[in-house]
């Protein structure tokens, strides 16, 4: 791209970006800490102040205080479809669009849509909605960002199933997070402010232990952190130039280590809102008539997230996995790689291969930084 299409390019960017909704997101450490009680006390100052606002989808528990705050905004219906029987009801992005509110509530944001909706997430349809130029107020709790799965898996022993990618937090020109402390939030439960009655002593006995909850809360005081400074950095100018960060994850076949290594790169590349790569290097002994069907779908699953994540994906076949590697840092102009532990297979052919001392060398006298991921 030459000088003058950049400078247009960049000039069409600032266009795009400001025909876009403003998009405001309310962050939690769980269920029950206020977030959708909190949007619809906004929903409420907005409509006093004389702006359009309306609800789109508010799921509100059947949590008294809150669903009384419904009273007086003006609500757009539900889309209703009939799964498995069932009647069931979805946001109505069409009726979002077409009726233009300055600023419409969708709560829920990592919600996955039923079949039959046009799209597979809630996160993509207020894309949608903002590329539409209509305000956006959404709420989410900190288990649902993807970089995050596998911190939450170890806190709580769960697997969250919804999860939205860090980019969508990206896209928010406000992060507010509702902190409650621990104690706060355990003496709502027992009041019967989050769950049923019957629900309460399981909720006391799983997710809601005091360790959980400590951990929950600094995993969302230290996103909203990162948030914060990453705002700093990209709309406060410098009057110096700072490097411009470029991270390449390094994956094998081998399912959970690929994905620990795509997740936790997010993440890096996330803090320092910068772009990233995929880089699978596919020898001889994993070409398309030798690799098991299994890898081949660990595969195609961890392309598939990196690309949720917001990365390019690189599949190179070749039996030289260093030179191929360091090509890609070239080309891409790589700031930092990033690799698995070395009971990796990917490690285990670059150390077989007696060239990673090479590799190591390259890397340094091009001020590239090399991270191993555990």
């Amino acid at each position: 791209m030459t000088e003058k299409e950049t400078h247009v390019q960049h000039f069409l960017d600032l266009i795009q970006k400001s025909r876009k909704g403003k998009f405001k997101i309310y962050i939690g450490m769980s269920a029950g800490v206020g977030k959708t009680f909190r949007m619809l006390q906004e929903a409420h100052a907005l409509l006093k102040s004389g702006v359009d606002v309306k609800i789109g989808f508010i799921e509100t528990h059947n949590r008294m205080e809150t669903h009384q705050l419904l009273d007086g905004l003006p609500i757009i219906p539900r889309r209703k479809l009939s799964y498995k029987g069932k009647e069931l009801e979805e946001l109505d992005l069409q009726a979002i669009i077409n009726l233009r509110p300055e600023v419409v509530i969708v709560d829920e944001l990592a919600h996955s849509n039923m079949e039959g909706s046009k799209n597979e997430k809630r996160w993509q349809d207020v894309v949608e909605i903002l590329n539409a130029g209509i305000n956006v107020i959404s709420a989410v709790n900190i288990q649902h960002i993807e970089s995050l799965n596998n911190d939450i898996k170890k806190i709580t022993g769960i697997e969250v199933q919804e999860r939205i990618p860090d980019s969508v937090l990206q896209l928010a020109d406000e992060v507010v997070n509702i902190d409650l402390t621990a104690g706060e939030l355990v003496a709502r439960l027992k009041e019967g402010k989050i769950y049923a009655e019957d629900k309460i002593p399981i909720a006391l006995g799983n997710f809601f232990t005091t360790d959980n909850i400590l951990q929950l809360r600094e995993l969302a005081l230290k996103e909203v952190a990162s948030q914060v400074e990453r705002k700093v950095e990209t709309e406060i100018p410098k009057g110096v130039a700072m490097r411009h960060e470029k991270f390449l994850a390094c994956i094998s076949s081998n399912e959970k280590t690929a994905k620990n290594v795509i997740r936790k790169t997010a993440r890096l590349a996330s803090y320092y809102h910068s772009k990233w790569t995929v880089l699978y290097v596919q020898t001889p002994s994993e070409s398309s008539d030798k690799i098991p069907l299994d890898k081949q779908r660990y595969l195609i699953n961890n392309f598939k997230l990196a690309t949720e994540l917001g990365a390019e994906i690189h599949q190179i076949e070749n039996d030289n996995v260093s030179n191929t590697i360091m090509e890609v840092v070239e080309q891409k102009s790589i700031t930092t790689l990033c690799m698995g532990k070395p009971h990796l297979n990917l490690l285990r052919i670059i150390l077989a291969t007696n060239t990673f001392n090479r590799l190591l060398n390259k890397l340094s006298s091009l001020d590239i930084d090399l991270v191993i991921l555990s």
